[in-house]
């Protein structure tokens, strides 16, 4: 490759691609300053790090539960390259598994939360109750500054919520929410005064942190009753599994409900990651944050995404441009896998387990349980009478290898999840009897403290509890824990995808039938510029389902020092690759990496009297989460002007720094899609020269590591993403760390947490629900450096720049090269304009990426940074092999778009305008000017390996309503229905279906929608009114023609 080039080694490649002005010290990152070890020694090192942790077991709940990992799952998914290694579903073509995954959560949490449109996912529950602050706020037109928070809202989401709160000039208040009810329009908390009229929103906790379950249909009513304009919105946290059980907050009259999937098959892992959950009202799905899946015929694919930062960048109110894709997906599987009556089973259970030792408490003198009521679900908050008893408590529990919650020195928490024996349950019982000077119990004893006793422990890696045997405890006596109104009626997961898949053999066929729908880098390269789909190491995989890692609770007091090895490590050895002297592992996603990397930079501002420094120069050319996550920060965009050339104007930029010298930062990208490194450097001398903070947004490291870095650059802070360079896997759309680097004056300013204190002296407010964020995945950019040392990295690094730069120099005679430097390189991407197609052929970018999944591979980045360019990166994983396939197969599209220019084929009907061919095209009637083989089969190699698209072209012309929006009918209590789709156009069908029940002797139909396509039927045999639900149309998940004949009989 370097001759190919013509090199005659690495040190003259780099020498031409990264200047040495800005070169450091090729000891700075070597094997002296990160010793390398070999891939048994790093597991070796892992399994010592791993046994450091105290197997304990945690109680503590305050959104964190033990979740039981179904074996089919935990291989099949979590543990599966088809599943973790695919990138996010813009290319809905080579995508239809995942997105067919993503539906079936949003499925399901709308299902649960009652409310119509849910997206499918957000990073963590603190997130998503910042997101609904912003949300309300955006709603009233960003003029009602005030947002009301309950005072069980769980106290890291009330953290967030005031960092995000700070960036808007949003007024917090915290307190009791019942004291909105009454008259006139203040309301008094504390020493807040509220005004109904500056109301944007209020958020609630049910149940709350403490345990408590409170109605608040009261509260609901009043606010939108008392309400003279546009009333605020109400959103509620909650809890999917209790929603098995209580009343949706969808049909208690709340616009938003929130919370976290965790305990929906996902290990705790110190903190994440795990997917947050966001439904709203429909009035709402436009201004519903993250992404959002619909059906736009016959594919699923994203929707809506004008709502998002990339198109709107400053005037957005959310930097959100991921999820957390793979735990969205495991746990809608883990739906899948139980199904309603599995999960009512779970609940049940729970809520047994809760109320047995409510009713131990009872009988100890001086205890008493302090929830709202004596109402609860899974949590209990104790007050034990005096601090002398806490402590034993915690002593006696702590014997045990427990950790209780230290709620303050004499109340104390516990909290029950699924994974929670009776035998655990009887060592926490006897905690407490111990404590209160009584004798202890054993197992047996426990039915005793509860009418109907305990359901017995559900074993999901044996069988689907939907199928499994329990005993027939008394539900109705369970319930007494939960408020009557507040006992949920209406049913959960109807949908047949939740009823069908409840053996192992057919839920590992399901999974395997939707991954083989999906491009992953099993199967090919993925090229995506700017994103760094690199090898995600087998071994490097190894710990995240240690359950010495997976069972840690965040907020334990003690006992983690695995964990502070691996954070401490891999803080260090990214201060030492980016030069800088501090870290922060906290943020979960890049673009949270760049908010709290400029809210550090306000701090520390504010900290010196200069609050008026406001203003964030960035580069027109941008990702969109820039200027987003600017404003989110509390600053005004100014953008830079980009040379037609796409490199910064560094005139603009000269002009506008001194303009706002006294007010501004800049934050710009390191390691840019332009491979100008010289120009970067120049860009922060001119504002060092200004004294003006630099934020580099070093989401991609790939190619700087043991060349360069983002402090010798002038940078004062850097976020990197460590799901690109650092090779924690995309998993189809997230998990994602953005840790941000920092210069030493920055490092009092790092983010701290309200449990577990990180950060520095005078830290800024969480940014993530946990300390240290996705925690568990950390373990993999750990295990990578680990193996890699320092000289492993570099070499990558340069290899990296290597392999863009041959793909450079074989697709430049074919197409055009943007941003090369003054020698002809570029760095570890490069961009093709095809801007001369669309001229001469009425070729788009997005032409040649739906032929080039008929060559098998993904495309690269479409229409950014420019819109008619392709941005191309190998990384430094593929082989030579699979590079020229890639370069053999772009040179081939490139011929058959000149046969469209030369005329040999038609514009508008040719190989490139009608890809992709999916083999149902294939094998359909042909009609075509051109063969079915030269469609499929183009070059010979793919004759023994080829993956074929799922679905002909998605059109994705459109960006204002790209799909129809995927929404569940609120549920109507008592009655199991599905989604009306499409009313009008077969309310024929529901006039025949009726017409012809009622002659059938016996049967009588209860219509519950006018003109709706289904109803439900009586049916005389049974002895008790059995009503059952036949659909007309199954609008949920497929037409009904196509559904199979068993199906249509059903």
């Amino acid at each position: 490759m370097l001759a190919a080039l013509g090199y005659d080694s690495m040190d003259a490649f780099v020498r031409d691609t990264v200047p040495d002005s800005i070169r450091i010290d090729a000891q700075a990152v070597s094997e002296h300053s990160i010793p390398a070890l070999s891939e048994s020694e790093m597991l070796r090192r892992a399994e010592e790090v791993a046994n450091m942790n105290e197997k304990k077991r945690s109680f503590i709940g305050m959104g964190y539960w033990n979740a039981v990992v179904p074996q089919v799952i935990l291989r099949n998914v979590l543990e599966n390259p088809s599943w973790y290694t695919p990138y996010t579903p813009y290319q809905p073509e080579i995508a239809q598994g995942r997105l067919e995954s993503l539906i079936n959560f949003q499925t399901m949490v709308s299902s649960l939360t009652g409310l119509p449109i849910a997206n499918a996912s957000l990073l963590d529950e603190g997130t998503a109750a910042a997101e609904a602050m912003v949300m309300a706020f955006a709603q009233h037109g960003q003029k009602r500054k005030t947002f009301v928070v309950d005072q069980g809202v769980s106290p890291q989401s009330l953290a967030v919520l005031r960092t995000r709160a700070g960036g808007f000039g949003i007024r917090l208040v915290v307190g009791d929410v019942a004291k909105l009810i009454g008259e006139g329009e203040s309301r008094q908390f504390g020493n807040d005064s509220v005004q109904l009229s500056d109301l944007a929103g209020v958020l609630v906790q049910y149940p709350d942190v403490n345990g408590s379950i409170t109605d608040y249909s009261a509260l609901v009513k009043h606010i939108k009753e008392a309400s003279s304009g546009p009333a605020p919105l109400l959103a509620c946290a909650t809890d999917l599994l209790a929603l098995a059980i209580l009343t949706p907050p969808g049909e208690l009259g709340f616009d938003i409900a929130l919370g976290s999937s965790a305990r929906f098959g996902v290990p705790v892992g110190y903190g994440g990651p795990h997917a947050a959950f966001f439904s709203v009202a429909d009035a709402l799905k436009r201004k519903i944050p993250g992404r959002l899946v619909g059906r736009r015929r016959p594919a699923y694919r994203l929707a809506l995404q004008t709502r998002e930062q990339h198109i709107r960048r400053e005037k957005a109110t959310s930097n959100i441009c991921t999820s957390q894709a793979l735990l969205a997906n495991t746990a809608a599987m883990y739906a899948v896998w139980h199904g309603a009556e599995g999960v009512r089973a779970i609940a049940e259970r729970v809520l047994g387990m809760t109320a047995v030792l409510g009713g131990i408490i009872k009988v100890i003198d001086g205890m008493e349980v302090q929830n709202t009521s004596g109402h609860f679900f899974d949590t209990l908050t104790i007050d034990t009478g005096s601090a002398q008893k806490a402590a034993k408590i915690h002593a006696e529990a702590a014997k045990r290898a427990y950790n209780l919650r230290i709620v303050d020195e004499r109340t104390v928490g516990v909290t029950f999840d699924e994974s929670v024996t009776e035998e655990e349950l009887a060592g926490i019982a006897n905690c407490f009897l111990i404590a209160g000077g009584q004798a202890p119990i054993a197992s047996t004893d426990l039915a005793s403290f509860v009418k109907g006793g305990i359901t017995p422990l559900i074993d999901a890696d044996a069988v689907s509890p939907a199928h499994a045997p329990r005993a027939h405890s008394s539900t109705s006596e369970l319930l007494q824990s939960v408020p009557s109104k507040l006992r949920r009626s209406s049913p959960i997961l109807t949908q047949p995808v939740f009823n069908t898949h409840h053996s192992e053999t057919e839920l590992l066929r399901y999974i395997h039938a939707l991954q083989e729908k999906d491009l992953s880098l099993a199967h090919a390269m993925i090229p995506l510029g700017s994103c760094t789909m690199k090898l995600n190491a087998s071994a490097a995989m190894r710990a995240l389902t240690w359950p010495e890692f997976g069972g840690v609770h965040p907020f334990v007091p003690n006992g983690v020092e695995g964990w502070k090895v691996v954070v401490d490590e891999l803080s260090r050895d990214l201060c030492t690759i980016t030069g800088f002297a501090a870290c922060s592992l906290q943020p979960n996603s890049g673009a949270a990496g760049e908010y709290a990397g400029l809210s550090v930079i306000r701090a520390y501002h504010a900290s010196r009297g200069e609050q008026h420094r406001d203003i964030c120069l960035i580069p027109a050319s941008a990702h969109g989460t820039n200027p987003a996550s600017a404003v989110m920060a509390g600053m005004k965009v100014v953008p830079v002007k980009n040379l037609p050339n796409g490199n910064l104007d560094l005139d603009d930029l000269r002009e506008k720094a001194a303009k706002h010298k006294d007010r501004s930062l800049i934050l710009q990208r390191m390691g840019s899609s332009s491979p100008e490194f010289k120009r970067l450097a120049r860009s922060f001398m001119i504002m060092e020269d200004k004294c003006i903070s630099m934020s580099g947004k070093g989401a991609n490291l790939n190619a700087q590591i043991g060349m360069t870095n983002p402090a010798i650059c002038g940078g004062d802070v850097c976020h990197l993403n460590l799901h690109k360079t650092f090779a924690i896997p995309h998993g189809g759309g997230g998990p994602g760390v953005g840790p941000i680097c920092v210069a030493e004056h920055l490092a009092p300013f790092l983010p701290s947490h309200p449990i577990i204190p990180t950060g520095g002296s005078t830290a800024i407010e969480a940014v993530a629900s946990a300390p240290y964020g996705s925690a568990s995945v950390l373990l993999i950019s750990w295990a990578y450096v680990k193996m890699l040392g320092g000289q492993g990295l570099s070499d990558a690094s340069k290899l990296a720049l290597l392999n863009a730069n041959y793909i450079a120099h074989r697709l430049g005679g074919h197409y055009s090269l943007k941003y090369k430097n003054d020698k002809g390189r570029v760095a570890h991407e490069l961009l093709i304009d095809l801007a001369e197609f669309e001229k001469k052929a009425g070729l788009k970018v997005m032409d040649f990426a739906k032929r080039l999944q008929d060559y098998g591979f993904h495309p690269p980045t479409c229409s950014w940074p420019i819109s008619t360019a392709m941005l191309i990166e190998p990384t430094e994983s593929e082989s030579l092999h699979e590079i020229d396939r890639f370069c053999e197969a772009m040179i081939q599209i490139r011929k058959e778009a000149e046969d469209v220019i030369t005329g040999v084929q038609p514009r508008d009907n040719n190989l490139i305008k009608n890809a992709p061919h999916p083999m149902s095209v294939i094998v359909g009637e042909w009609d075509r000017p051109y063969s079915r083989e030269t469609a499929a089969f183009p070059l010979s190699w793919l004759k023994q390996r080829k993956f074929w698209p799922t679905v002909g072209r998605v059109d994705d012309a459109s960006t204002s309503s790209q799909s129809k929006v995927f929404k569940l009918q609120t549920p109507i209590p008592s009655l199991f229905y599905l989604d009306i789709v499409m009313v009008s156009l077969f309310a024929l069908y529901s006039v025949l279906h009726v017409y012809c029940l009622n002659i059938l002797p016996g049967y009588v139909v209860r219509s519950t929608a006018a003109f709706g396509t289904w109803g439900q039927v009586r049916v005389p045999q049974k002895p008790v009114p059995t009503y059952v639900h036949i659909p007309t149309r199954c609008a949920c998940w497929a037409d009904y023609d196509s559904l199979s004949a068993s199906r249509k009989r059903e």
